[in-house]
Formats: structure tokens, C-alpha cells, sequence
């Protein structure tokens, strides 16, 4: 017998052979490919997989980041999964026969189509079959949880059936997600990716939808850290992205000083071989920072990270007293900076200066030839065995950021490596940078969202980084942003405010973002910024202990949004991919409905490791993996966070919460109209009060309105009586008090009121 004559009866017999299989057992010969492929693909964990019903109806609600999502779940979990999905995607007969396999529900736009699919699906968990649900209806685009569509409540009515959610984690950057703004055309970021699929317990078929997506969401939240050391070690990464740079312009600042990737290397890989010999003992762990954002700001925390030490970049804009509280708080022994530098601070620290001057005349020519042959010639993968990059874990402290100290002495906040690589890669879904962008980097590397966003995700997601130490200096500002073509800008309302009055058009020519946090960003100031320089601001939000970003509206130019909102202006977005937000009450930690007021608890692999020395405040501020922001806020149905206000920025007078903040956005109305600038003139603060228990007092400058007038306006407002501060508690200053950070000072403020009404 020929060889083809074997051959064709080879395939005749196994064309038979699959179909008498489609035939007895079609579900089980569907699966086995996949069976057999996925696991090359993939690598897969299931967590919860005792809470899937054994014979109980449900609706699983699951997150949807990628086009195989269901088939992923038709994998992972052990009971079959009717989906009900768009008819529209299964027109070809291929899809058609494996939808009919598994039971799947098709549903078309027309509303007997739907009607049908709600009934087909009642009755199949009045039958105990588990019918498959993305909410969402539509791939997210940035990998952040969209609005739950309350569909999937019908099926439920009527019935014995129970609600499952779940959370796949780790399908974003595959060619299936629509990561770097594209689906399917384009190469996955990594090979064998993991897989966490986080089981919920069964809830109640009538739990509202606000409620089942909070539930969604924290099981994102712990997927997410059970994935942390899937996360890019900053030290290893940045390396390979400024070997990519080349020649290509990767950090300036207003001090005259430009380099490319390989420059960058080449000081970094230097100075961190001298810093080894000269000044830092084998076992330091801590190393102090005092350095304005700059390149060399940028190259000392780059060398200190690849010498795997932890940088406490200390604020210098508060008194010698606070500093050397912040050295003795986690034992540093030397502080990095520079003659020119620390004269001008004039601080006195507790600790050995070494003046990095000095240090270069300590840079020998083997010093100059170590660090070339490392950046130019050993591959990335040797160099990280070289320099110990593979011994950093995740949960490696890569930085201790202080607290701004705007209501007491600053506290140390531990960051591992996980917790900055997790905002690296948030910031990078939301915002999208990318080796086009030049970003302004005015804020503090001592300050959380300085160091995390500025420095980091600036650094190790392409763009180049043009720093400046004062935020506050509206023309060093306008010229850099000119000179280098800024495109992105990162700051707070106050700054804006003074680039408003400041800044030429043409000088924010390129500018295409423009993101604030930090204080409440008042209506008017989008609406004028947008006017002047053509790119309308968003609202993010974040806190130290949250490394720091936790939310952020999408910018508009940066959005890629076709059937969901990414944007709403008042809220400060949605929560980031990877992080849980809820809102409870503050005395009983019972959840909230949405659009109601409460206490803003956060999740995720954000929330820091804890205080340094401090386990008690940890313990006051950490439960069960939730972080208590200390700000009052509610979410909206489609998942955005409106804050409120701090708990701190309440007073409680004669039994009633009364808003600082609300009482201030209008007092700063009223004492800007008129004006010629946007700068801030008033601060809302109390003191004690024998009869209410606080009385409100507002610190303003010089005005020459009238503040009766003034009251009556809050009146006319719509402010209640108890929210408008009495005549005598109007009290005139010279200066509103301000922290480095653009934040108000809040504890300054308090005190001065104090001294004042004393007085």
C-alpha cells in the first residue's frame, strides 16, 4: 500500500473518530484542546474554589478585560458556564456550534431578543445551571472596573438563585485586552502570563448593583496583591528603558543640566560604586536624600535603588526640628546633597552630610570604566546577577515617604517595591505615557506623588522628565515647558491658578494633560485653564499610604472610551486597575449605597507596608487589609469617588457635621470676585467652643469686602445658618499658611486661629 493511501486513511479514520466524539460527547471533545493548549499558554491559580455552588442556580458576575475571557473561565472552574453573550459575534458556523455546545445564550440589541435571553436564563437557574454575565457589556479599555449594568437582576427574580462574583486577574497586556490601545494587533508583553481567578462567597439575589460591583472590585483588589510579584522590579526596569533611550533626551531641569538614557546610566552605575567605597557601610539600609527635583535628584534615588537601599527623601521646607525628627524616626546615618543646596535650606541635620561635590573628584577612571562596560556593553539579564537586581522580592522596601505633617509630626510611611511598580503600571493604563511625551516634574521627590509618578513612572515608561525645584515659580515654569515641549503636567489647583496668571499660551503649546490632586479643584478653574491653554484639567486622588494614587479621570486626549465613561468632572475618577475603594459608616464599618456619605476605605496592592516604628498606628489605620483614608466621600453608580472632605475638616457643632471644605470653595469665590489674581485668600479652620463644641474660623487676607455682606452671601448660597461663621470670626492674616506641597496647612492654620482668638 502507497504512503498517501496510509495517510488518507489515517484522516479518514480520525475525521470518523471526532465526529462519533461530537457525536456521544460534544462538550468534553471541545474542551480537550483547549485543555491541552491553555496550560502552555498560561499558568492558572484559582482562589475560592469551595464558595462555587454544587447544584444551586447563580449568575456569576465577573470582571471583562479580554476577548477570552469566557473561555478562560469555561477552563477554570469545574461546572459548565452558559454564557449570555452578543448573537453578533457568533454568526459564523464554527462559533454557532461551539456556542450550542455549551449552552450559551445569545441575545441580539431588539428587546424581544432580550426578553428571550432573560427568560432562557431564568429558567436555567430555576434549573441550577450557572449562567455566565459581564456586566460591564464591553471589554474595559484601561483595565479599570466599569459601570454594572443591572440586567442580570431579572434573571435573578423570581428565583432560588444566588449571585457569584469573581475577578480574573492578569489577562491585560495579552494580545486579547485591549492594553496599548489595541486588540489583537500587537505582541504580548510576556510569555506563559498567570492567571488568578478569585472566587467571592455566594451573595443574595437582591443585593443592589452598587453593592455586587464593591464586591467585584475588592476581589480585584485581592487578586491583585496575591499577582503583586508579577510586578516589574523598578531597578531592572529602568535600566532596560534607558538603554532604549540611547541618545534620546531622558532628564533635564532648570539648573542647565540635559542627559540621555546611557548618561543616565553611566552617572547612576558611577556614583553608586562610589557611594559603595566611600561613604555607605555594607549593612545601611536607610539613606537620606536632600535634593530639589533634578537630574542629579533623579540619579541619586535611581543609584540608591540599584543598590538596594532604602531612600527617605527628607522635606526641606520644614524646620530642622521636623527633619531630624524623620532621621531619628528610621535610624539614617549619612544624607546626600550638595554644598550649594543645603545652604540655602539652612538646615542643621542630625545626621552626616556628604556633600556630593566632593564625591566627584572620588570618581576614578576605573570607576568611569566599570560603568560604561555596564551600561554600554553586559546585557541587561547578566547585569541584573551583576548588581544583585535578582535578589529584590516585591515586598523589598524600596522608599520611606513622609507624611506632609499638615495635622501633626510627620510619620514614615514603608513603600515596597510592589506597592511603587503597582502605580508605575496603573498610571501607565490611565494616563498612557509614552516616549512622545515630556513631562514637567515640579513636585518634591520628598512627597509621595513626586517620588511614585515624577520620578518612577516618568522614568521607567518612556517619556523624558524635565524638572524644577519650585512649583510656585510660574516663569521658570512657562520658560521650561516652552523650551522642551511639555506635554504632560502634574501639579494641584493652587499651581495652576498661578500659571493661569502667569504663563503665556504659546509657552503650554504642546501641553496635552493636565492632572491635579491633592485639594479640590474648584469649577471655575476648569473652565478658565481650559480657555487659556486649550487642554481641560482632570482629578485624580491618592494619599502617602497609597504610593499614592488611587483614582484618576481619564484625560480626554488620552481617553479611549467608546461605550462607558472614563471621565466625570467633580469626581476624581474611578478607582485604579488592581484597587478597592468602599465607603462605610465611620462608627459601625457597614457599607454604603451609592451617592451616600461615609468613610473612604481603599484596598489593594497600593496600601503601604505600614508606619515605621509605629505599629500602633498601622493597627488604627489597617483593617483587614483597608486602608481608612480619613476623608469622606461617596460613589457614584458608575463607580467615580466624590470626596467630601477630611473627617479633620469637619467640626461637630451642636451635634452636627459641619464641612470645612464646602464653607471654603465658597468663601474663595466670593473673596477672589473682582480680583486680578487666583491666588488663595482664605482658610476655614476651629477652635474650641464651651457651648457648641467648635466654632468655626475663617483666616483670609486683606479684603476690602464687606463681611457681612460676605455672610449673606453664604446665606444666599444656600448654606445653613450653622454653616456660616459668625462676624467676629472673620479674622484677617498676612498669609495663608502652606505646606511645601501645595497642600494647606492645616495645623499651622488651627494653631494660628487658636493664638489669635486667645490673644
Amino acid at each position: 500500500m502507497e504512503g498517501w493511501q496510509i495517510l488518507l486513511g489515517i484522516v479518514i479514520v480520525g475525521i470518523v473518530f471526532l465526529g462519533l466524539m461530537l457525536a456521544i460527547a460534544p462538550r468534553f471533545t471541545v474542551r480537550l484542546p483547549f485543555t491541552l493548549l491553555l496550560p502552555i499558554l498560561y499558568r492558572k491559580q484559582v482562589v475560592g474554589l469551595e464558595n462555587v455552588p454544587k447544584d444551586q442556580g447563580c449568575v456569576i458576575v465577573a470582571n471583562h478585560v479580554s476577548w477570552l475571557d469566557g473561555v478562560l473561565l469555561l477552563w477554570m472552574l469545574p461546572r459548565n458556564i452558559r454564557f449570555v453573550v452578543d448573537g453578533g459575534n457568533f454568526k459564523n458556523p464554527i462559533f454557532k456550534f461551539l456556542a450550542s455546545t455549551f449552552d450559551t445564550i445569545l441575545m441580539s440589541a431588539s428587546p424581544k431578543s432580550i426578553g428571550r435571553a432573560l427568560k432562557t436564563g431564568r429558567e436555567g437557574i430555576e434549573a441550577g445551571d450557572m449562567i455566565g454575565i459581564f456586566p460591564e457589556g464591553t471589554l474595559t479599555r484601561t483595565g479599570q472596573l466599569q459601570t454594572f449594568k443591572p440586567g442580570y437582576q431579572k434573571m435573578l427574580k423570581g428565583t432560588d438563585g444566588c449571585i457569584l462574583p469573581i475577578y480574573l486577574e492578569g489577562m491585560w497586556g495579552s494580545i486579547f485586552s485591549h492594553s496599548g490601545g489595541k486588540l489583537f494587533f500587537k505582541w504580548p508583553d510576556k510569555l506563559r502570563r498567570k492567571l488568578t481567578l478569585h472566587i467571592g462567597k455566594p451573595i443574595e439575589a437582591d443585593t443592589p448593583v452598587s453593592h455586587v460591583r464593591s464586591k467585584v472590585l475588592a476581589l480585584g483588589a485581592d487578586a491583585t496583591i496575591h499577582n503583586r510579584r508579577e510586578f516589574p522590579i523598578l531597578a531592572k526596569r529602568i535600566i532596560r528603558v534607558w538603554r532604549k533611550r540611547w541618545k534620546s533626551l531622558q532628564a533635564a531641569d532648570s539648573l542647565g543640566q540635559q542627559a540621555s538614557g546611557r548618561s543616565m546610566l553611566m552617572k547612576v552605575f558611577a556614583l553608586r560604586r562610589v557611594l559603595r567605597r566611600e561613604v555607605l557601610a555594607p549593612d545601611e539600609e536607610y539613606v537620606g536624600v536632600l535634593l530639589p527635583p533634578s537630574v542629579g535628584g533623579v540619579a541619586v534615588n535611581v543609584a540608591l535603588a540599584i543598590d538596594r537601599r532604602v531612600t527617605a527623601n527628607l522635606n526641606y521646607t520644614v524646620s530642622s526640628d521636623v527633619v531630624n525628627h524623620c532621621i531619628k524616626e528610621v535610624g539614617v546615618r549619612h544624607v546626600l546633597s550638595t554644598e550649594k543646596f543645603i545652604s540655602k535650606t539652612g538646615l542643621e541635620v542630625d545626621a552626616e552630610m556628604v556633600m556630593l561635590d566632593s564625591l566627584r573628584d572620588k570618581v576614578s577612571i576605573v570607576d568611569k570604566a566599570v560603568a560604561f562596560i555596564q551600561a554600554y556593553l553586559i546585557p541587561a539579564f547578566l547585569l541584573d546577577a551583576v548588581l544583585g537586581l535578582n535578589k529584590i522580592q516585591a515586598d523589598d522596601l524600596l522608599t520611606v515617604i513622609f507624611t506632609s505633617g499638615s495635622t501633626g509630626m510627620p510619620k514614615g510611611v514603608l513603600l515596597s517595591n510592589a506597592n511603587i511598580s503597582h502605580n508605575v503600571d496603573a498610571i501607565d493604563r490611565a494616563v498612557r505615557l509614552n516616549n512622545r511625551d515630556t513631562v514637567l516634574g515640579i513636585l518634591p521627590f520628598f512627597h509621595s506623588f513626586g517620588y511614585s509618578v515624577t520620578l518612577w513612572a516618568v522614568q521607567t515608561l518612556g517619556p523624558c522628565g524635565v524638572y524644577h525645584f519650585n512649583p510656585l515659580d510660574a516663569k521658570q515654569v512657562g520658560k521650561l515647558s516652552e523650551k522642551y515641549g511639555v506635554t504632560v503636567l502634574l501639579g494641584t489647583p493652587t499651581f495652576l491658578r498661578g500659571y493661569l496668571r502667569r504663563i503665556k499660551p504659546e509657552q503650554f503649546s504642546k501641553l496635552d494633560v493636565a492632572v491635579v490632586g491633592a485639594e479640590k479643584m474648584p469649577a471655575d478653574l476648569f473652565e478658565a485653564f481650559e480657555e487659556k491653554f486649550g487642554v481641560r484639567p482632570v482629578e485624580g486622588y491618592g494619599a502617602t499610604e497609597l504610593s499614592p494614587l488611587v483614582s484618576v479621570n481619564i484625560p480626554p486626549s488620552r481617553s479611549p472610551a467608546k461605550f462607558q465613561r472614563d471621565r466625570v468632572e467633580g469626581s476624581v475618577g474611578r478607582p485604579l486597575p488592581g484597587v478597592s475603594a468602599r465607603v462605610v459608616t465611620p462608627d459601625t464599618d457597614d457599607e454604603l449605597d451609592a451617592n451616600e456619605d461615609g468613610m473612604l476605605l481603599i484596598s489593594g496592592p497600593n496600601v503601604m507596608k505600614g508606619y515605621a516604628n509605629r505599629d500602633d498606628l498601622t493597627r488604627d489605620t489597617i483593617h483587614d487589609g483597608w486602608y481608612v483614608t480619613g476623608d469622606i466621600a461617596h460613589i457614584d453608580q458608575e463607580g467615580f469617588i466624590h470626596i467630601t472632605g477630611r473627617l479633620s475638616r469637619f467640626s461637630k457643632i451642636g451635634g452636627e457635621m459641619v464641612p470645612h471644605v464646602r464653607i471654603e470653595e465658597e468663601l474663595g469665590r466670593l473673596f477672589r470676585e473682582g480680583e486680578d489674581d487666583e491666588q488663595i485668600r482664605v482658610c476655614v479652620t476651629a477652635v474650641p467652643d464651651a457651648k457648641k463644641g467648635e466654632r468655626l474660623i475663617v483666616l483670609h487676607l486683606n479684603t476690602e469686602k464687606d463681611i457681612s455682606e460676605i455672610r449673606k452671601a453664604l446665606s444666599d448660597a444656600g448654606l445653613p445658618n450653622l454653616f456660616i461663621p459668625s462676624q467676629d470670626s472673620f479674622l484677617e492674616i498676612d498669609e495663608i499658611p502652606m505646606l511645601g506641597t501645595g497642600k494647606l496647612d492645616l495645623k499651622g492654620a488651627k494653631q494660628m486661629a487658636a493664638d489669635m482668638v486667645a490673644a
